[in-house]
């Protein structure tokens, strides 16, 4: 799919470890490690450059099909599944903590962890007390809806619950791969520059929400919020946005409300 970065690798390549057991995500499930080891696997070549276009719409198409599949299974389950994307360093985690540790008894939560290395998220997740799973891609740069049913079937999130999946950090890939979520949540920070929605516009194109995250550094860094709405707006005129800094606690009651505005009982 990529013609660098490796992300059209199969799913030997993929790592997925719950608390306790690591299994390499190949058909059988075989394969046990130590608490939060392993972490990734080397994927494998690229194929025929002749062949890309044609092997693009077939992973594509076959990711679709898998997507339904998910996207049925939260639908019969009453399942809020949120695909949180951003680049590295927006905030993703630290967010995801805090709106955890504010629904915190109020419904079932778990989290699908997306990196290409490391468990050092689902560490910090676990911390919280919800269940969750690391996904590790090896070499890919985003999670596939393939991904999320075997992680699915390792975490098995409870009916009427809420399932946050954090991409890979990367706002190209997941913006053409469905997951079956029900939203794309695309992050950004203030220390990134407003111009951010021009140059991945396919991200904020496809997103649902846009969360304008570390408001608090606004005094202390050239970004125009209202600027930065606009930008996206080019790409997307019906998105919502809440800004935040998941540091100081700032707008995130309006991302609350969002999310429970997204909820099965609401819809």
């Amino acid at each position: 799919m990529c013609d660098n970065c490796g992300c059209d690798h199969g799913p030997d390549g993929v790592t997925i470890t719950v608390a306790g057991v690591t299994r390499r995500a190949g058909k059988d499930g075989q394969g046990t490690g130590p608490r939060w080891e392993g972490g990734g696997a080397e994927a494998e070549g690229h194929g025929d450059p002749g062949r890309r276009l044609l092997v693009e719409k077939e992973v594509l198409g076959q990711n679709n099909a898998q997507a339904a599949h998910n996207r049925e299974h939260f639908r019969r389950h009453n399942i809020l599944a949120l695909n949180l994307v951003s680049s590295p360093g927006s905030g993703k985690t630290t967010i995801l903590e805090q709106t955890i540790l504010r629904l915190a008894g109020s419904l079932p939560l778990a989290v699908i962890e997306g990196d290409q290395q490391t468990v050092l998220d689902a560490q910090r997740i676990e911390k919280t007390g919800v269940p969750v799973a690391q996904v590790n891609t090896g070499a890919g740069c985003h999670l596939d809806a393939s991904m999320i049913h075997r992680a699915l079937h390792r975490l098995e999130p409870p009916p009427n619950s809420l399932l946050f999946i954090e991409n890979v950090g990367n706002l190209v890939c997941p913006a053409v791969f469905d997951l079956g979520e029900e939203a794309k949540v695309v992050i950004i920070s203030v220390t990134e520059g407003e111009d951010k929605p021009l140059k991945y516009p396919a991200m904020f194109a496809a997103a649902k929400l846009c969360l304008i995250n570390k408001i608090d550094l606004l005094p202390y860094v050239d970004f125009d919020l209202e600027k930065c709405r606009q930008y996206a707006r080019r790409a997307n005129p019906d998105l919502q946005f809440c800004a935040l800094s998941a540091r100081s606690g700032e707008g995130m009651d309006a991302w609350l409300a969002a999310i429970r505005s997204l909820m099965p009982a609401a819809r």
